[in-house]
C-alpha cells in the first residue's frame, strides 16, 4: 500500500484531505489523474449498468433527507459501530476491529472503556439557527423570548443527517419512476452520489473514509423470481469485475451466513479482493426483500404497490441491491494494475491499466522541445487526437527516456514522438506502454489505432 499512497500523491491521482493545513483524518482530495480515473470508473459503471440496458433509471437524489427517511429504514436506531475509548491516552477505537486488549496508540493494556454502540451518521441542522447561550439553555423566559422573535432553535424539530448511503434516495423515488414511466418489472434505479459516515477510524487510505462515493442500484422484482435474479446479478458483476482489469484470482465470492448478513437481508454475497491491508470487501450484493418499500409504505402512508399491466395482483416489489463503493474500486483498479519490471537493467513501475480507464490514452512528444518544427508539427498532431482519443496530454519535460518512464508510471497506454522524419513523410514513433515496443505508423492511422473512447 506504501508503493500505491506514493505513486498517488506523487503523480497527482490522491491527495490527503485539508493538507496545508495538517489534514483531516478519513478525508481525501482527487488531483487530477484522480478525478479522471475516477470518472472512467464511474462512466463504465453507468455504460455497463444503465445505458446499455433496457430496464434501468438513472436518478440523483438529494444529499440531505426528511429525517423520517432514516427512522424508517432503521438508521437512527441501529446504524452503529462498537465505540471503546482508552482510559490512558483518550484514543477511541472500533472493538470489532481491535486484535488484543492493546491500545494501538498508547500500547497500555486493559485500558480500555466498555463497548457502547456508536452511530455513524452525521447530524446537522436546517435553516436559521441561532445555539442558545449555555447560561439560558434552562430558562423557559429565554427559551419563549427567542421563539416570539422568530429564531430557530437547534432541536429535533429541524434536525437532518447526511445520508451514510445513497439506497434510500432510489427507494424514496420509487413511486416517482413508476408513475412517471410506468417501467416493466423487473426494472432498477441507479445512483452514483456521496456518502458520509462517521468512521470511529478510517483507516487504509481511501479503503474506509468519512466521504465517500457509491454506485448502487435497487432492482425491483417479483419476489417468486428472487433466486433467478440474484443468480444473473452475480454474473453481471463478474463481468464488470474483469472490465475493471481485476484477476479473477485476487477476486473472491463470500456467501454471507445469516448470523452476519443484515437483519433485513435474505441473502448476501460479498465479493472481496485481495487488497494490500488484507482480502476484504469490494462490494456486495444483497436481496433486501420488500424491506424498504414495506417500511416507506408503513411509515409514509403513501402506497407502493406495482400494479402489473396485465391486470394481475398489485403487489410490493422485493429489491436485489448491487452497492459498489468507487474508492474501493479505485484501489483495486490501481493495486491490480501497479507492475514493476526491469528495461535494459534498470528498474521499471508502470500501471498496466485497462486502455478505457488510464487518466491519460495517449501522451504527444516532440523529440526535442527547443525545434519549433517538431513542437509545431507535434502540436499539430495532439490537437487532432485530442479531438478523436479522449485525454490526450502534451509532454515534454525533460529527454524521451524519462517521458516514457513518467507516462508509464500513469498508466498511459501510447506514446507517439514526432521527429525529423515526422516531417518527411508524415509518420511518427508510437510506443506502447507493457510491452515497450516501438513502430512507425502514418499520423493518418493514428485515430484508429488510438481511439479508447
Amino acid at each position: 500500500m506504501d508503493e500505491i499512497v506514493s505513486l498517488c500523491k506523487r503523480r497527482g491521482f490522491i491527495y490527503q484531505g485539508s493538507e496545508v493545513y495538517g489534514g483531516l483524518s478519513g478525508t481525501w482530495d482527487y488531483g487530477p489523474l484522480g478525478v479522471a480515473l475516477k470518472k472512467n470508473i464511474q462512466d463504465l459503471w453507468w455504460k455497463t449498468f444503465v445505458e446499455d440496458r433496457d430496464d434501468m433509471y438513472g436518478v440523483d437524489a438529494a444529499i440531505l433527507m426528511n429525517q423520517k427517511v432514516w427512522q424508517a429504514s432503521g438508521h437512527v436506531d441501529t446504524f452503529t459501530d462498537p465505540l471503546v475509548e482508552c482510559s490512558n491516552c483518550k484514543g477511541r477505537f472500533r472493538a470489532d476491529h481491535l486484535d488484543s486488549d492493546k491500545c494501538p496508540t498508547c500500547g497500555k493494556t486493559g485500558t480500555f472503556s466498555e463497548a457502547r454502540e456508536f452511530n455513524m451518521m452525521f447530524k446537522t441542522h436546517i435553516g436559521p439557527v441561532e445555539d442558545m447561550p449555555a447560561k439560558f439553555d434552562k430558562v423557559p423566559e429565554a427559551l419563549e423570548h427567542l421563539r416570539e422573535h422568530d429564531y430557530s432553535i437547534s432541536d429535533d424539530t429541524n434536525l437532518v443527517y447526511l445520508r451514510p448511503e445513497t439506497a434510500q434516495g432510489i427507494f424514496t423515488n420509487y413511486k416517482n419512476v413508476v408513475d412517471s414511466f410506468y417501467p416493466d418489472v423487473p426494472f432498477g434505479i441507479a445512483q452514483i452520489g456521496k456518502a458520509f459516515r462517521n468512521e470511529i477510524s478510517p483507516r487504509d487510505f481511501v479503503f474506509r473514509s468519512r466521504e465517500f462515493e457509491q454506485m448502487e442500484i435497487e432492482y425491483f422484482i417479483n419476489e417468486k423470481n428472487w433466486e433467478k435474479e440474484f443468480d444473473k446479478w452475480v454474473k453481471d458483476i463478474e463481468a464488470f469485475l474483469g472490465e475493471l482489469g481485476l484477476p479473477k484470482e485476487s477476486v473472491h465470492k463470500l456467501e454471507v451466513e445469516d448470523a452476519d448478513r443484515a437483519h433485513y437481508s435474505k441473502r448476501t454475497v460479498d465479493f472481496e479482493f485481495d487488497f494490500p491491508h488484507k482480502r476484504d470487501e469490494l462490494l456486495g450484493l444483497a436481496y433486501r426483500t420488500d424491506f424498504d418499500l414495506g417500511n416507506i409504505q408503513r411509515v409514509s402512508g403513501k402506497n407502493m404497490e406495482y400494479r402489473p399491466k396485465d391486470g394481475g395482483e398489485p403487489f410490493v416489489p422485493h429489491v436485489i441491491e448491487p452497492s459498489f463503493g468507487v474508492e474501493r474500486a479505485i484501489i483495486a483498479v490501481l493495486v491490480s494494475a501497479y507492475t514493476e519490471d526491469e528495461i535494459n537493467g534498470e528498474k521499471r513501475t508502470y500501471l498496466k491499466l485497462p486502455a478505457h480507464l488510464a487518466p491519460v490514452k495517449v501522451a504527444v512528444s516532440p523529440l526535442l522541445k527547443n525545434k519549433p518544427e517538431l513542437v509545431e508539427k507535434a502540436k499539430e498532431v495532439y490537437k487532432t487526437l485530442k479531438k478523436e482519443c479522449g485525454n490526450v496530454m502534451y509532454y515534454d519535460n525533460g529527454n524521451i527516456g524519462k517521458r516514457y518512464r513518467r507516462q508509464d508510471e500513469i498508466g498511459t497506454p501510447h506514446c507517439v514522438v514526432v521527429d525529423f522524419d515526422t516531417l518527411e513523410d508524415n509518420t511518427v514513433t508510437i510506443r506502447d506502454r507493457d510491452t515497450t515496443k516501438q513502430e512507425r505508423i502514418k499520423i493518418s492511422a493514428l485515430k484508429e489505432k488510438l481511439v479508447v473512447r
